[in-house]
């Protein structure tokens, strides 16, 4: 197939590779403009760029697509259908309806469970026992198109969101070249109304961990946001960002170190930290982090 391929960040360049990869004619790559990156300020390109251009793939980034001139540019390439992961910008009309197969979208979510931008770490940070991968019809709605594809697989009881999302990347591309191969024959599935949650985009306000939730909650959410933002805690007044954690027993004042192994009790129960991270410094694993920085027996940790 002619295939425009819309998509910006490093989860959706394994999706890129997989089109290629399976002999379709990617025609143009959209992804968003370069930023001001790194201490000089200079303009770098995004992950979608790099690998597009380093595969010799004509690359285009506009501001935006709501004027004519792009509209008609994006019709002109007469593709038979666009490809869109995490591609950042809003298709007007006129673009989802220039494909001739329209615009299909790699969702990482069981719609209409976490329509939005962050549904791997909504899904984590929620508990959610399993997750997924839809490639849906795009329509003028935010995620409310029918899914022609649907794959789920489990959460496991310490995956964080970096995990996950190299997981659920992998399983986006290669369900999308199944879908094309299959386009004529899968059955469009219209989403439910029942179900729907939003997976609003992560706000750094959120980071802080609360030590008097529940174990599992608090587990959740330190591996909802890691690597990034990272949720944090204050340790002998400075910053300790926690990027990993698992549940395990324990009791005691929430916030309060339990052992010299950074077990830390909550709310109900306790957690133990496994990955960690000082400003400025790399994440390591607990056991290398505590010979830096000691977390002892009766320290108290909080915001």
């Amino acid at each position: 197939m002619r295939v425009i391929f819309m998509g910006t960040p490093e989860f959706s360049v394994p999706v890129l590779e997989a089109l290629v990869g399976a002999g379709h004619e990617v025609v143009c790559v959209y992804c968003q403009p370069p930023r001001p990156a790194g201490r000089g300020k200079a303009l770098r390109p995004t992950p979608v760029q790099a690998r597009a251009e380093a595969l010799g793939l004509t690359v285009r980034h506009p501001e935006r697509l709501r004027g004519t001139d792009e509209q008609e540019a994006f019709a002109a390439l007469g593709a038979d259908v666009a490809v869109v992961v995490a591609y950042g910008l809003i298709l007007p009309q006129a673009v989802l309806d220039a494909p001739r197969h329209g615009c299909l979208n790699i969702h990482a979510s069981l719609l209409p469970r976490w329509r939005g931008a962050a549904p791997i770490h909504r899904a984590i940070m929620a508990g959610d026992a399993e997750t997924g991968i839809c490639i849906m019809q795009m329509e003028a709605g935010l995620d409310t198109g029918p899914v022609l594809l649907r794959e789920a697989t489990a959460i496991g009881a310490t995956e964080t969101t970096g995990g996950l999302h190299d997981k659920l990347s992998g399983m986006g591309a290669r369900m999308i070249v199944d879908a094309l191969e299959r386009l004529s024959e899968l059955v469009v599935e219209p989403q439910p109304e029942a179900g729907v949650t939003y997976a609003a985009k992560i706000d750094k306000a959120e980071a802080v961990v609360d030590w008097a939730r529940p174990a599992a909650e608090v587990s959740a959410h330190i591996r909802g946001l890691a690597p990034f933002p990272g949720a944090w805690t204050l340790h002998g007044g400075e910053r300790l960002k926690l990027l990993g954690a698992e549940v395990v027993e324990g009791a005691g004042a929430p916030g309060t170190a339990l052992d010299d192994r950074f077990t830390v009790a909550c709310g109900a129960g306790a957690v133990r930290i496994t990955r960690a991270q000082r400003a400025g410094k790399a994440a390591q694993d607990a056991e290398t982090f505590l010979r830096g920085h000691p977390v002892t027996r009766g320290d108290g940790l909080g915001g």
